[in-house]
């Protein structure tokens, strides 16, 4: 009987004791560099001084009389709890590291005591590679995904145009690091049918969404179906349809070519003709009694080359006239000839004179 009531005392102790205080979350899973925040509510109002441990080691001291004393590690600090919580203080860790993950325990000195558990993932990177992004329908394509620096190991899955694919269809590999972080490795093979999206996910529990990585591959052999039933690839259209491009505009660029040497000539070609023009404008001169009009320039090329030409020429010609010139008529006597009232022009040199001799019938 004593032994029986004793028992009770004991059980009713401990259930006062479980009553007087409580830690929440009793476990909770945090990415490096996020801040971990716990709530210690005390029962009883008499306490004085409440002590949190970090894997047995204390690092923040609240007294009920002045509230957080100074502590020497400064990304751990406590805020008081809201009115409807009572008496209690949040615990919180900033920024928090892979090293601080373990035991978080809050001491009511002299009362009790609660511990509750920290844990800290990582999150790395994850890349999906492809062989091509244009591929022919049919063709079997081979996709890699690289998720590398997680801790723990994450998981990893495969998203066809958002359509999850079953584990069975691809193989996973992984590996640990000196540091203890995973990298994880995966090979998807897909049959194009259509071009689609690729998305391969990785995840921690602590990471609200996957992180993904998308490759989109375009399936550039769809045919077309012509009237009379044959069916031509549009790879096979499109190269046609290139070739025939670069034709046409070589053919545009030999045609622009001969158009602008047979307009450009040389600056012998111009000698020449220029002479010939030259010549031709003498006979006419000759055989009308007229003088040659030195300002007359007929139609040509303008460029700077053949004007400068067309100039000396013409100084040339210049000088040669003013050679022939000679004085009007010194003397005149009318005699007959013959009937048919033909004129003669006669030029002899005497000395040093030239005399034209004019006579009219």
């Amino acid at each position: 009987m004593d032994l029986f009531c004793l028992l009770l005392l004991l059980l009713s102790c401990s259930i006062q004791v479980g009553a007087a205080m409580k830690l929440s979350p009793e476990a909770l899973t945090v990415l490096r560099g996020d801040d971990a925040r716990f709530t210690c509510s005390p029962s009883k109002t008499k306490w004085t001084v409440m002590v949190w441990l970090l894997d047995g080691t204390a690092v923040l001291t609240i007294s009920k009389e002045f509230g957080v004393l100074p502590s020497v590690h400064p990304n751990v600090t406590a805020e008081k709890g809201s009115v409807s919580s009572g008496d209690s203080w949040v615990f919180v860790l900033k920024n928090t590291e892979r090293r601080n993950q373990g035991q978080l325990t809050c001491d009511l000195q002299g009362s009790d005591r609660r511990t509750a558990s920290l844990f800290v993932q990582e999150k790395g990177s994850v890349k999906v590679i492809g062989d091509s992004t244009l591929v022919f329908k049919g063709q079997s394509v081979l996709f890699g995904c690289h998720a590398a620096g997680w801790y723990p190991l994450p998981t990893l899955q495969w998203h066809v145009n958002n359509k999850t694919v079953s584990q069975g269809d691809y193989n996973i590999s992984s590996e640990e690091s000196e540091e203890s972080l995973f990298t994880v490795s995966s090979n998807l093979s897909v049959t194009a049918a259509k071009s689609s999206y690729v998305d391969c996910l990785a995840s921690v529990s602590a990471l609200r969404t996957p992180l993904r990585s998308s490759f989109r591959l375009t399936v550039v052999a769809e045919v077309v179906q012509l009237e009379d039933g044959c069916t031509v690839p549009l790879a096979a259209m499109a190269s046609l349809s290139a070739i025939l491009l670069l034709l046409l505009l070589c053919i545009c660029t030999v045609l622009c070519y001969r158009h602008r040497r047979q307009a450009k000539q040389s600056p012998q070609e111009a000698e020449i003709r220029f002479g010939q023009s030259v010549s031709g404008r003498s006979l006419v001169a000759e055989a009308t009694g007229g003088k040659v009009n030195l300002g007359y320039s007929s139609e040509g090329p303008t460029d700077p080359a053949y004007s400068e030409l067309n100039l000396e020429t013409r100084r040339q010609q210049q000088d040669f006239v003013s050679c022939l010139k000679v004085p009007d008529v010194v003397s005149s006597s009318s005699r007959s000839l013959h009937d048919d009232s033909q004129a003669q022009v006669c030029l002899s040199e005497e000395t040093a004179k030239n005399i034209r001799r004019i006579t009219t019938v």
